[in-house]
């Protein structure tokens, strides 16, 4: 019975997911540990390569994640009769790059784009921030997905195995620790002047 719900499953397309090894054992970001984003990433990405692990120091690692930019916002989609946005569109984007400990282009800067369409009451300041919170909350799990499946690509294995033969970032990027939150801030329509001039309030 097992089996054949199996073999139904994958005659439709669906596959189990499963662990997805890394080729290195060892990983630095200077994405903050102590940040939900951070957490989450950590635990997804030792989730599907149990044997890699992170280190503290990007001299200690074989290969390097570092995040370039992190940014969150919101655009007016619509506006009701009276001149109020009904509908917002929420944006996430999120660049990084993989290097090894030479500093060899595993993955080039690379953008992750999300986002969403969110219809919004502004008669309920109170209950539309939580729900943009919530929104935005959701798009950096399905973020987090994204990133461990681009590491985990049979791309980034065949990267790794034939480094010497990359580009090396010459750029010098910065790997120290970001503080938590950065480029994480959830935008408010009420902190947007914009949307303050459009009656949000």
């Amino acid at each position: 019975m097992v089996t054949a719900l199996c073999l139904l499953l994958a005659a439709c397309g669906f596959h189990l997911r499963g662990t997805a090894p890394l080729p290195f054992d060892t990983i630095y970001t200077n994405i903050a540990q102590n940040s939900d984003f951070g957490a989450r990433l950590r635990r997804a990405i030792v989730a599907s390569s149990p044997k890699t692990h992170f280190v503290d120091s990007p001299k200690d690692a074989q290969a390097r994640l570092i995040q370039l930019s992190n940014n969150q916002s919101l655009r007016e989609l619509s506006i009701n009769a009276n001149g109020q946005v009904d509908e917002y569109e929420l944006n996430l984007d999120f660049s990084f790059q993989l290097t090894d400990t030479k500093g060899h282009l595993l993955l080039p800067p690379t953008t992750i784009h999300t986002s969403r369409d969110l219809p919004y009451d502004p008669t309920q300041i109170q209950a539309g921030a939580g729900e943009i919170d919530a929104q935005f909350q959701e798009m950096r799990e399905s973020l987090v997905d994204r990133i461990v499946r681009r590491l985990t690509s049979p791309e980034v294995v065949r990267a790794y195995q034939n480094a010497g033969s990359l580009p090396v970032d010459e750029s010098h990027e910065n790997t120290a620790p970001l503080p938590p939150g950065t480029g994480g801030n959830t935008p408010t329509p009420w902190s947007n002047s914009n949307a303050a001039q459009k009656g949000v309030f």
